[in-house]
């Protein structure tokens, strides 16, 4: 398969799913991470605030800022993420993608990050990650600490093989929860 008809796959997949069903398959998902003692022992985490087709973070974006963990989301600026630190719902506006993002100041001490959730459309066991193409993450994680990447997806979004090329950066480990 492309990446353009991976793509297509992985859409028709999440329609099979009620918004309920995606919200629960969500909170098990965050559910599982809570009890992760990457997520435990963390101290400046970057997750992400998801699209329709994402994982939804919100209750561990909400839940680690207010266990003082140092919570960094993404901030579309121009071709790259620029990274900012959360500071409560009241700090955040709408971005470029409709997406909710923070408006404080930019977070640049990259190496404090101790572990990094990443969002995608599809994953392999292997790591290769399927994005949305404009390739915003993959000038990121190469910024970031190797091993503290994570990809975070739904169970149908776990392929066995996606289309890589040289300059897509793969994560260390795919944490997906098994479909009930």
């Amino acid at each position: 398969m492309t990446k353009q008809e991976l793509r297509q796959w992985v859409r028709q997949r999440k329609a099979e799913h009620t918004s309920e069903e995606l919200r629960q398959l969500s909170l098990d998902i965050c559910n599982a991470l809570r009890r992760d003692p990457r997520w435990q022992a963390s101290r400046t985490a970057l997750l992400y605030h998801a699209l329709p087709d994402e994982v939804c973070l919100s209750p561990l974006i909400e839940e680690g800022f207010r266990e003082g963990k140092r919570i960094l989301l993404p901030v579309v600026s121009g071709e790259s993420l620029q990274l900012r630190e959360y500071e409560g719902e009241q700090s955040l506006s709408r971005g470029p993608f409709g997406i909710m993002e923070p408006t404080g100041r930019e977070f640049t001490d990259l190496r404090a990050i101790d572990l990094a959730l990443i969002p995608a459309l599809a994953y392999d066991p292997q790591g290769n990650r399927l994005g949305r193409g404009r390739g915003y993450y993959d000038r990121l994680l190469p910024l970031l600490a190797r091993n503290i990447y994570i990809g975070i997806c739904f169970p149908f979004q776990l392929v066995a093989a996606v289309p890589h090329c040289e300059h897509d950066w793969k994560v260390s480990e795919v944490f997906v929860i098994p479909h009930s």
